[in-house]
């Protein structure tokens, strides 16, 4: 069973609608984990990508893909070896909030990370 002390939301990763490109308001939050993975040299994680469930499950299962490997991307780019990351899509199966408000909507598309070990 995964221990969910080890699940961390990346609060400020930002995206436009239906785009796996990273926004550049995005790059503060991406080099704290950075210098987290730096300062952590045998750390391992997994980026989880969610979404809210407007869309089919499809679409937004290969969004959530999208994202989470365009942080990956962002972290090989910036130094932190691929054989220390892995990236995965969970479309709108794990809502973390309502999605029948937009506040809650919005809780529910995020980037997360898993420390692996």
């Amino acid at each position: 069973m995964e221990n969910p002390d080890r699940t961390i939301v990346l609060k400020n990763v930002f995206f436009d609608t239906d785009k796996s490109i990273l926004k550049s308001e995005s790059f503060v939050e991406l080099n704290k984990l950075k210098l987290l993975l730096t300062e952590n040299p045998k750390m391992r994680i997994e980026l989880r990508g969610h979404t809210d469930n407007v869309g089919s499950d499809a679409s937004n299962l290969d969004l959530s893909t999208r994202r989470a490997a365009a942080v990956k991307d962002f972290l090989i780019q910036n130094g932190i070896t691929a054989d220390r990351l892995q990236s995965k899509g969970f479309g709108e199966s794990q809502p973390v909030d309502t999605n029948e408000t937009p506040e809650g909507r919005q809780n529910n598309r995020r980037t997360e990370f898993l420390i692996l070990d």
